[in-house]
C-alpha cells in the first residue's frame, strides 16, 4: 500500500510541476501544490482559502490543555492525543472502531483532504497524520508551521465550535507498512545490522544515555541510552526557526549526512512515538521514503527484559 502511495504522490508532484502549480491556488483541494512539492503540506494562505470548502476537513491536535477553546482556525475540530487518538487503558493505538466513530463525528469523508495543526511545531498534529494514514485516508496534509505560523500571518482564530454532519468515513484494517512493532521489526534489525536504518528523534543527551528523559516527561524507561545501530537526528531539525518546514533539498542533505537515504526502509522511534511522527511525516510523507514509526519506542524498548542497549554515557537506574 505505502509503495503504490508514493507512487501516486510523485506523479502528483510531476504533474503540479508541469503545469506551474503554486502553493496559494484556491480551487479543489487535489489542485493544491503546497511547498516542498508534496502534496502532504499546506500553507496557510491556501487553508486560510479553502475554510469553507466542504471536502477540506480541519483537525487540531494541540499539547497545551485549553489551547483550543481559546481559540482555534475556523470550522477546526479538536482531537485530543491523550484521549482520543489512542488507547487510554491499554497502551495502544485508537482502535480502529473508536477511530473511524471519531472521524465520523468529525465531518469526514471516504473522499475527504484532511488537514491537521497543532502546537510546538505540529508535534501531536503529526502523530495524528500518521494514525488517519493507518486507517487508510487517502489525503492526509499538515499545515506548514502549524498553530504558530497561523498566528504569526495574523490569521484569525475563532472560538465557535463546529457542528459538522456526520461523515461516512469507513477505516480500514490498520496499515502495518507505516508501524514498527518491537518483535516483528525493530529487534529483527537489530539482529540482522545493516538491513534497515533506524533514526531516534530523542535529544542527543537522551540518546547518549545522559538522561532517561526529559526533565517533567512522565513516561519513563528504566535503561538509559539508545537501540544500537540508530543514528540520532532530533525531531526538531526538520523545521526552520518559524516552525515551517525545511526544503526537500535540506531535509535530504540533513539525512543523508547521517547515512539515511531511502535506500533502505526505515524505522523512526523518540520515547513514546509521538514526536518520531513529525520525522516519520518528513521521511514518508515529503521525501517519499519507505518508512515505519515505532510508537512503542524507548519506553518499551528500554523496559524489556534482555534487549541490546547501546549506552555512551553509562547512566544506571537509581545510581546515585
Amino acid at each position: 500500500m505505502l509503495k503504490s502511495k508514493i507512487k501516486r504522490k510523485n506523479a502528483l508532484i510531476v504533474a503540479a510541476i508541469s503545469v506551474g502549480l503554486v502553493a496559494g491556488i484556491s480551487v479543489a483541494p487535489s489542485t493544491a501544490a503546497p511547498k516542498n512539492l508534496a502534496r502532504a503540506v499546506v500553507q496557510t494562505d491556501w487553508l486560510e482559502k479553502n475554510l469553507d470548502n466542504p471536502d477540506v476537513k480541519i483537525i487540531e491536535v494541540s499539547t497545551e490543555a485549553g489551547l483550543y477553546e481559546r481559540g482555534h482556525i475556523k470550522n477546526a475540530v479538536k482531537f485530543n492525543w491523550y484521549t482520543d487518538l489512542v488507547e487510554v487503558v491499554n497502551r495502544d493505538i485508537v482502535s480502529r472502531v473508536r477511530f473511524e466513530k471519531l472521524a465520523r463525528a468529525a465531518g469526514i469523508n471516504k473522499d475527504s483532504t484532511v488537514v491537521l495543526y497543532g502546537d510546538k511545531n505540529n508535534w501531536f498534529a503529526a502523530w495524528g497524520a500518521w494514525i488517519f494514514n493507518t486507517y487508510g485516508i487517502e489525503d492526509v496534509r499538515l499545515v506548514d508551521g502549524g498553530r504558530v505560523k497561523w498566528e504569526k500571518d495574523g490569521r484569525a482564530f475563532t472560538s465557535v465550535v463546529p457542528s459538522p454532519k456526520a461523515g461516512n468515513f469507513v477505516a480500514k484494517p490498520a496499515d502495518r507498512s507505516i508501524r514498527a512493532t518491537l518483535n516483528n521489526d525493530v529487534l529483527p534489525a537489530v539482529r540482522k545490522k545493516g538491513t534497515v536504518d533506524m533514526v531516534d528523534i530523542r535529544s542527543a543527551d537522551e540518546y547518549s544515555g545522559k538522561i532517561f528523559a526529559p526533565a517533567g516527561f512522565q513516561e519513563l524507561a528504566v535503561r538509559a541510552g539508545h537501540i544500537p545501530g540508530a543514528v540520532n537526528v532530533p525531531w526538531g531539525q526538520n523545521v526552520n526557526a518559524d516552525g515551517t518546514f525545511k526544503s526537500v533539498a535540506d531535509l535530504k542533505k540533513l539525512y543523508s549526512d547521517k547515512g539515511i537515504d531511502g535506500k533502505k526502509k526505515i524505522i523512526t522511534y523518540c520515547r513514546i512515538g509521538e514526536r518520531s511522527s513529525l520525522t516519520w511525516f518528513v521521511l514518508s510523507e515529503i521525501l517519499g521514503y519507505e518508512v515505519k514509526n515505532y510508537d512503542g519506542s524507548w519506553t518499551e524498548y528500554g523496559n524489556s527484559v534482555g534487549n541490546p542497549i547501546s549506552n555512551p554515557s553509562g547512566t544506571i537506574w537509581g545510581a546515585a
